[in-house]
This record gives C-alpha cells, sequence and structure tokens, in this order.
C-alpha cells in the first residue's frame, strides 16, 4: 500500500505520540515468521499491555525523533523490523522471550524505556525480573510479613505480664 507523504508524516506523528504515551518500545526482526505466528505474538503481548505491529523503517526512524529519544543504533531501522509499543516492560520482554524459545525467527533487537536503552542480553535479563503485579504483591507479603513479626513482639511483654498476674491470683487461692 502506497502511503502519501502527509499519511507517513501523520503515522509517524501517531507512532510518536504513542511511544511518548506508552514509554516502552521493543524492536524485533520478525522475517520467517507467518502470519499466524505474528498474531500469536500479538495475543501474548495484548495482556501485558503492549501493540505488537510491523512498520516502516522510515516511520518508526523519524517517530523515535519526534518523541525526542536519542541514541537510537541505525541497525534498528534496518531489514524488517516489528515493533512493541506500551505496556510493562518486565511483562512485555517476558512474553517477548517466551514466544522466541519457541519461535527463533523472532529476533530481540533492543528496547528503549524511560530514557535508557536495552539490548537484546539486557533484554533476555528484563524477562526475569517478574511483572509490576508480581513484584508489588511479594512487597506487601514482605512488609506484611515484618508488620505480624513486630505486633506479636510487641504484644510478648504485655501478654507475659497477664500470665504473671493469672499466676500470682492461682497461687494466692
Amino acid at each position: 500500500m502506497n502511503l502519501t507523504k502527509d499519511q507517513k508524516k501523520q503515522k509517524s506523528q501517531d507512532l510518536a505520540s504513542e511511544i511518548t504515551t506508552g514509554g516502552t518500545v521493543f524492536f524485533t526482526a520478525y522475517q520467517g515468521l507467518k502470519f499466524t505466528e505474528m498474531e500469536e505474538v500479538r495475543r501474548a503481548l495484548t495482556p501485558a499491555g503492549a501493540k505488537f505491529r510491523v512498520e516502516r523503517n522510515a516511520i518508526v526512524e523519524h517517530a523515535i525523533n519526534q518523541a525526542k529519544i536519542e541514541g537510537a543504533d541505525t541497525k534498528l531501522f534496518q531489514g524488517p523490523t516489528a515493533i512493541a509499543v506500551g505496556g510493562d516492560i518486565a511483562a512485555v520482554a517476558k512474553a517477548l522471550v517466551d514466544f522466541q524459545k519457541k519461535n527463533a525467527a523472532l529476533k530481540l533487537r533492543a528496547c528503549y524505556s524511560d530514557g535508557v536503552w536495552y539490548n537484546e542480553n539486557q533484554v533476555k535479563q528484563l524477562a526475569t525480573i517478574g511483572t509490576k503485579e508480581e513484584n508489588l504483591s511479594k512487597l506487601a507479603g514482605a512488609l506484611y510479613s515484618a508488620v505480624a513479626q513486630s505486633a506479636q513482639v510487641l504484644q510478648a511483654p504485655i501478654r507475659d505480664f497477664a500470665y504473671v498476674i493469672k499466676a500470682l491470683q492461682d497461687k494466692q487461692k
């Protein structure tokens, strides 16, 4: 489908605002993936809050520039490129790495999130971190455990004092 120059500019602006809003963009090479496999990647990324799509390299490059993202490697914009925009960075990384394990045709190139560029190996490390919800639940469990232990420690002197008084009452009777 041939796009006019104005349509390309509009797509680039829309993508730039989407990247700015989402804060995260993953760059992948998809050569060798079938349509059904691409749809499988999209379904895997939906729960993580990311949108996966194929875009022209020139449009993606202009969108990155419009979003004022610096430090992009020019190799990212060569060859067939698919991007995943938005979502929880750890959840998206995990979904992409899991899919890559099943299908080696998907190649992770890089990721940009909150002013930081990550290479392929760093994206794989991000996949092991756990999602935001998982980390928050672990933190909540640790905080609850600490509070419960503190409450038991603080209640111990009062409980022991009550036992002493009860023992004295029993002894006097």
